[in-house]
């Protein structure tokens, strides 16, 4: 099994270096919203996760096709020294390829020769491992202005010199009181780094946040899980969204996480997300007598500026 899946990154990387340009000399990760609005037009580049805002992962490569795919060969290979779950799409970007691996390693990869650029190992707490649901996976990385951005398993949102490798600022997205990790990639929208995190499975309380992709300072935050009545509601959302839940579910957490799924629509200027289960996950213990439980696994749209409810 171990052999397979080396094999299948090395194919997976060949295969996309061999359509990325050479390294060019301008500034790396040179990527705004009007280049990432047109994402799909840019044949060469997987600019972010989901290739595309809309997240449709559909590359129009066609160099390669039924009639020549058995002359593909090796290009180059990286070994990725792990054998721990490899779930990450790597960026492309003008000639680099980005790619982060278990503990949230990431390196730049020269996207021609497979040189390595720079490594950065951000030292995560190995205690975090017992926390994630289904192992240390990460599942990406975002781009914006000269800078990578990665989201740690123990909840630290970093900002990277894309040229260096070097941190330019990091903050902590989690709350030390439930059992979070992170193991989504993050994603920039104008100028706004979304990340939610991992969790429901200990029943921790989602949310999801946005934070100024120069700065690192929080812009908002949106609970997908109502708070306890007592302390007052944020938002009407939240208020309605309590009139969903029964018994003291607060003291439960609630679950519905936001652990990765989020895509944006720049016209629209509106966020989706997807929630989680909920936790506990029998209804029984997390929401005594039964309710919606509004927003347990379902798609939310919230304002791109303010984190707004919109639907």
């Amino acid at each position: 099994m171990r052999n397979w899946t080396r094999l299948l990154c090395v194919l997976a990387v060949a295969a996309m270096s061999a359509c990325a340009k050479p390294a060019e000399t301008g500034a790396p990760a040179n990527v705004d919203g009007a280049r990432l609005r047109g994402a799909a037009s840019e044949a060469d580049n997987w600019l972010s996760v989901g290739r595309t805002w809309s997240e449709d992962r559909y590359s129009p490569l066609a160099q390669i096709n039924t009639e020549n795919v058995s002359r593909l060969g090796l290009a180059w290979y990286a070994d990725l020294d792990t054998d721990r779950g490899v779930e990450a799409t790597p960026l492309v970007i003008d000639g680099v390829l980005y790619n982060i691996q278990p503990w949230n390693i990431t390196t730049a990869y020269d996207a021609e020769t497979g040189r390595v650029l720079w490594r950065f190992d951000p030292q995560v707490p190995r205690r975090f491992g017992r926390r994630a649901c289904c192992d240390i996976v990460t599942r990406g990385l975002a781009a914006w202005n000269g800078k990578i951005y990665l989201a740690t398993l123990d909840g630290r949102l970093i900002a990277l010199d894309a040229r260096t490798g070097q941190p330019v600022w990091s903050t902590q997205t989690l709350d030390p009181k439930w059992p979070y990790t992170i193991t989504g990639a993050p994603r920039v929208y104008d100028g706004k780094v979304i990340i939610g995190n991992a969790g429901a499975e200990g029943a921790a309380r989602g949310y999801v946040s946005a934070y100024d992709a120069e700065t690192g300072a929080r812009v908002w935050r949106f609970y997908t899980v109502p708070g306890n009545p007592a302390d007052g509601f944020s938002s009407d959302a939240e208020k309605m969204a309590a009139a969903t839940w029964r018994g003291e579910w607060w003291e439960r957490g609630g679950g519905a996480t936001v652990w990765d799924s989020v895509a944006y629509d720049p016209d629209l200027k509106l966020v989706y997300v997807g929630t989680g289960n909920g936790g506990p996950w029998a209804q029984h213990y997390r929401s005594p007598g039964g309710g919606d439980n509004r927003f347990v696994s379902s798609i939310l749209a919230l304002k791109v500026d303010t984190g707004e409810y919109v639907w």
